[in-house]
């Protein structure tokens, strides 16, 4: 396979999970999930984003990582709901891509440290929005809410990643 065929394979494989993170965006929008937790959400994107990792890089990971936050936030939400996605959205990434560089950790680590470090990264944020509000009586709860579906996720990622076809991982890596 020439390299312009392998680019546009990678190109396009890269535009079908950036629409897959934006639909299970949209469907995770739709979910009645509310525990009384502003701010608390099942993190169904992160799947996608974890397979992302893995098979393509932190630089694409995050790519398609700050296309769902915008593209999602323009559709369903505000400037608000985009800056406290995208804070959580780095701030994950971020603590993914480090943690993956030293083969310690399994999805389910990766996905629940992603879950807690978007959550922090989101109550950072809104600490500068809200200066007077005592948001970080949240964190406790957010970090728990992060953890227990980071595991669930990282589950799903584990076993997503296991049936993927081996031809199909070959092409993506």
């Amino acid at each position: 396979m020439d390299q312009n065929t392998s680019r546009a394979r990678k190109i396009a494989y890269l535009g079908l999970a950036a629409a897959l993170a934006i639909l299970v965006g949209y469907v995770e929008a739709l979910i009645p999930f509310n525990f009384g937790i502003p701010g608390m959400k099942l993190g169904l994107s992160n799947i996608v984003l974890l397979i992302m990792l893995y098979h393509f890089g932190f630089k694409e990971a995050i790519g398609i990582s700050a296309i769902r936050v915008v593209v999602v936030g323009f559709l369903f939400g505000n400037p608000f709901s985009i800056a406290y996605g995208m804070a959580g959205a780095i701030a994950s990434m971020i603590v993914m891509g480090l943690l993956m560089k030293t083969n310690r950790f399994s999805p389910f680590g990766l996905s629940a440290a992603g879950g807690v470090s978007h959550n922090f990264g989101q109550i950072a944020v809104a600490y500068l929005v809200l200066p007077g509000l005592p948001v970080f009586w949240y964190l406790p709860l957010l970090m728990l809410s992060g953890l227990a579906t980071g595991i669930i996720n990282g589950l799903i990622v584990y076993e997503v990643d296991k049936r993927l076809p081996h031809q199909l991982k070959n092409r993506m890596e």
